[in-house]
């Protein structure tokens, strides 16, 4: 039998850097999405700031009732990411959910998790996002069933917008939602931008749309702002990260409007 390895403890510590990474974004995503992940790996995730998840459980179908039911969960999900440590933004990446639940309470549910912690949610950064493009009537475009949509519609017209058109596509599992090609959400979005529009806004974080802002854009000749870049665009700049990117999309250019 050989001899044990000698293992020799190196009393002097080495040095510890603060944080890992200089900035720290939490996401709080549904058991069941496929797109928020990769889309913030893409635009959000960097050596500066690291992208921190912890999932909860959601049943499909899509419905104001089953959205509605993920409310109990938010503050223990918040409370998985980083356990006791400090979070410089939250967004909780669920579009319609947002809208049923209601801005204010998701915002009080994390921050009894994390206290101070700025949270974000896809509808209030679409609209943050729109108003910083000077949008004042817009289009709209989801993946949900008329019942679904109805809140959102409601929403944007609480705050402010005209709503030149809203189209739907009638979907009720955001598995499928999220395997709505790109090359498809393009042509979509073309058909559902009305003349009139000022700006286009694609519902959902499950929906590809982020990945293909340019290209819809160009397509419509007006600017498009989705759930998942919209959300991304205030994470970034909550976390001090200005850096113009406007290949992915011209909202990703401007700054985070202040108030």
């Amino acid at each position: 039998m050989a001899a044990p390895v000698d293992i020799k403890l190196r009393h002097a510590r080495p040095a510890l850097d603060p944080r890992p990474l200089r900035k720290r974004v939490g996401l709080v995503i549904l058991a069941t999405d496929h797109t928020t992940e990769p889309d913030y790996q893409r635009m959000v995730a960097s050596a500066e700031i690291g992208v921190y998840v912890a999932r909860i459980p959601f049943a499909n179908p899509v419905t104001p009732e089953n959205l509605r039911a993920m409310q109990p969960s938010l503050t223990e999900a918040a409370g998985l990411i980083l356990p006791g440590e400090e979070l410089d933004a939250v967004c909780y990446s669920c579009t319609s959910a947002s809208v049923v639940i209601g801005d204010d309470e998701i915002e009080a549910a994390i921050q009894e998790a994390k206290p101070g912690v700025p949270v974000v949610t896809p509808p209030l950064a679409g609209v943050r996002g729109l108003k910083a493009l000077g949008a004042r009537r817009i289009s709209v475009l989801t993946p949900y069933t008329v019942e679904t949509s109805r809140p959102m519609a409601d929403y944007f017209a609480r705050h402010g917008f005209e709503i030149a058109s809203f189209t739907c596509l009638g979907f009720s599992d955001d598995r499928e939602m999220a395997r709505i090609s790109p090359a498809s959400l393009v042509e979509i979005a073309a058909e559902a931008t009305a003349p009139e529009a000022d700006a286009l806004f694609i519902s959902c974080t499950a929906v590809r749309a982020a990945g293909v802002a340019a290209g819809i854009e160009r397509r419509t000749g007006r600017p498009m702002v989705s759930s998942n870049l919209a959300s991304a665009w205030t994470c970034l700049r909550l976390c001090g990260d200005e850096t113009a990117r406007p290949e992915l999309g011209r909202l990703m250019a401007l700054p985070l409007p202040r108030g």
